[in-house]
């Protein structure tokens, strides 16, 4: 995933159930990392809730999402494995697999009841469990003078983009930022344009961060 700067997937694994029209949905969520996962998810599930009517499944796996499944488990063609992955793709969420099973509750809903039946339960899910943006993000070290700690502390202070890590006090300061990996060059340029070229920077590693953000 390194030649991407950012992903979204799920905030954490789970289960949430809704009602529609006495049929029972029952979302399960998972994050995986291959479609072995994947399909021995669906299949637990499966062996879970055997007497259920349905068990409908949709994941997207890759850095772009290159890998992308749906299987309707029973249900009319189109009315159920699609339209939760389209819920998946307009997310722009990767690396899940998610299960819907059905409990039918004695009322047909039609293929467009299903539709939104299906969709809305995985909908419904991600906004409960949530969603969460994952950064990736460079360590800089940045050494600067002592006299060069206020203005450093007071740009970072209103620069809430950058993350301040650490502050070493050795013969000079060192002080240890964490920067979005878009924002690296951009970062440099402005810390040497205020401290006047008397800075030396040092990258650190490259992390992950994963920030809960708001239904897409």
């Amino acid at each position: 995933m390194d030649e991407n700067a950012h992903y979204f997937t799920v905030l954490r694994d789970g289960v949430v159930e809704m009602e529609v029209k006495k049929s029972r949905f029952i979302t399960h969520i998972k994050r995986v990392k291959t479609e072995e996962e994947a399909k021995e998810f669906i299949a637990q599930i499966k062996k879970e809730h055997w007497k259920a009517t349905h068990n409908c499944s949709a994941f997207i796996l890759g850095n772009r999402g290159e890998i992308q499944r749906s299987n309707d488990d029973g249900e009319p063609s189109g009315t159920a494995g699609v339209p939760m992955l389209e819920v998946l793709k307009k997310n722009e969420l990767i690396n899940l697999v998610v299960v819907v099973t059905r409990y039918f509750g004695g009322i047909k809903l039609g293929a467009g009841g299903l539709i939104r039946a299906y969709a809305g339960s995985v909908s419904h899910t991600l906004n409960e469990i949530g969603i969460v943006k994952g950064i990736l993000q460079q360590e800089i070290h940045a050494e600067i003078s002592y006299s060069s700690l206020g203005k450093v502390q007071n740009f970072l202070e209103t620069h809430t983009e950058y993350t301040l890590k650490d502050t070493l006090f050795t013969e000079n300061v060192e002080v240890i930022t964490l920067v979005d990996k878009e924002n690296v060059d951009i970062y440099q340029e402005e810390i040497t344009s205020l401290l006047n070229g008397q800075v030396t920077f040092v990258l650190g590693e490259n992390a992950w961060n994963e920030i809960q953000i708001h239904q897409i």
